[in-house]
């Protein structure tokens, strides 16, 4: 199983510098397993980027057709009291933001809490340092 985190989706929606390195991750396992309000933190960077001047209205809601069309593919963990339950556990432990947590919390339940032989696909290095240190293999794309 490999989870992405939101952080290392966006790349594959709206080209930038790690997206060629988001492509790679990607042919090497097509599954997509991700937290159920991942969507809306892609939908939210989109729209920072754009207001930020990093990209057009244009390409945010063409960046936006795509996310429909992948969210189709991909997995939902979406049991939120269990993620919440564990994502609180885990702020206990890491230097975590709340989305991260949940991130991580999210990729715990889809592993069924066996995080050995799993993977975790992110841009952000405290959610992969954190993801190291529960047993994940911790994979941040080139770029």
């Amino acid at each position: 199983m490999r989870f992405w985190d939101s952080s290392a989706l966006v790349p594959l929606l709206l080209e930038e510098p790690r997206s060629a390195g988001c492509r790679a991750a990607l042919r090497v396992d097509r599954t997509i397993v991700v937290w159920c309000l991942s969507r809306t933190e892609i939908l939210s960077a989109l729209w920072r980027r754009f207001r930020a001047g990093s990209c057009s209205a244009a390409d945010v809601e063409k960046a936006e057709r795509r996310v429909t069309q992948v969210a189709q593919r991909w997995h939902e963990v979406d049991d939120v009291d269990a993620a919440r339950d564990v994502a609180e556990g885990l702020l206990r432990v890491h230097a975590l933001r709340a989305a991260d947590a949940l991130q991580l919390a999210a990729a715990l339940l889809a592993a069924e809490e066996r995080p050995r032989g799993h993977v975790v696909v992110s841009l952000d290095d405290t959610l992969l340092a954190a993801a190291r240190r529960e047993g994940f293999e911790a994979i941040r794309p080139a770029g």
